[in-house]
């Protein structure tokens, strides 16, 4: 934690020395920051957000109230996480077994979105603007652009990256928000 400090802590939240948090970031009551996460500029931590030791959060991450965020988790810029969204790192805890040096890495790329009590279970990749929906149980990698929903969560079609549902017409579709244009080839979806 630098001595001259450029972003906001509500006095209720504990930040410990040896994390770092850039410009403009808000963290607000009874969040805690754990050494060594690493958070960027112009972040907004809600109410009640645990952010333990080498976690590291992009620019422009909105972290909602009730969210644990455990050893291993990477989200990129941009990234939204609902309400009481639920991490995991170890995919087979037990009480009476330590696995600490076993935890596995889970990587939230640009853009994406996770909603309201999702189940996001480690070692996966959560890609470029995809969108969860709130509830979903995701147990593997989802694809850039893909709208992931139920339990165990499955592919419902595809989102632009301003959170519109793309319909494609011969592989086109066409954000209906901001009109720009989508491709899909192979089961791949990429932004023209």
């Amino acid at each position: 934690m630098s001595k001259l400090k450029k972003y906001f802590a509500h006095e209720t939240a504990i930040i410990d020395s040896g994390c770092k948090i850039g410009v403009d970031s808000k963290i607000w009551h009874f969040s805690h920051i754990m050494p060594g996460a690493m958070i960027g500029d112009n972040c907004n931590i809600g109410q009640n957000v645990f952010i333990a030791n080498n976690v590291s959060l992009g620019s422009n991450v909105k972290v909602q109230n009730n969210v644990s965020l455990y050893t291993g988790v990477c989200c990129h810029d941009d990234v939204f996480l609902g309400p009481s969204v639920v991490f995991t790192n170890i995919k087979n805890p037990r009480s009476s077994v330590d696995r600490r040096g076993k935890f596995q890495d889970t990587l939230i790329r640009k853009g994406a979105t996770i909603g309201a009590n999702a189940t996001i279970i480690c070692g996966i990749t959560i890609g470029r603007f995809a969108f969860i929906a709130a509830g979903a149980v995701i147990t593997k990698d989802v694809a850039d652009y893909a709208l992931m929903k139920g339990v165990p969560a499955k592919q419902d079609g595809w989102i632009s990256e301003s959170g519109a549902r793309l319909k494609f017409n011969n592989n086109t579709a066409i954000c209906s928000i901001t009109g720009q244009e989508y491709q899909l080839k192979d089961n791949i979806c990429y932004r023209k």
